[in-house]
């Protein structure tokens, strides 16, 4: 890769050098307008799945736990795989950063995505 992989909450700031901006929550932010959000793509294929989410979020579930869970769903996923390679072909060329909404920036699924991609990436390097 050329370029980095990064992750940044969509309430900050859109800059140069943030490259391609995609979302990857399944809901649009509250309170952001589509113009302010200086998107490239709003990516809700990768995210984790309502099941998951309702687990995690209604605390019947610990982080470790939805984090393995989302990384099963993500491996299974042909979208997901999709958006791996796509991302590992824009990153030749410009940086991507990740966008969320959520404000826990410790325990949150974009923190197990972006791990995904980077082992994703890797390991389809010949695809």
């Amino acid at each position: 890769m050329a370029y980095e992989l990064e992750i940044k909450r969509i309430y900050d700031m859109p800059a140069p050098t943030d490259g391609r901006r995609i979302l990857v929550d399944r809901l649009w932010p509250r309170g952001m307008k589509k113009a302010c959000a200086a998107l490239s793509e709003w990516a809700k294929e990768v995210t984790p799945s309502p099941e998951l989410r309702k687990l995690y979020h209604s605390g019947e579930m610990s982080f470790d736990l939805f984090a393995k869970a989302y990384r099963e769903e993500l491996e299974e996923s042909a979208d997901a795989a999709a958006f791996a390679r796509r991302c590992r072909s824009w990153l030749q060329e410009a940086p991507v950063t990740l966008v969320y909404a959520n404000k826990n920036t410790v325990e949150n699924h974009v923190l197990v995505l972006r791990q995904w991609l980077l082992k994703a990436m890797t390991s389809c390097k010949n695809d």
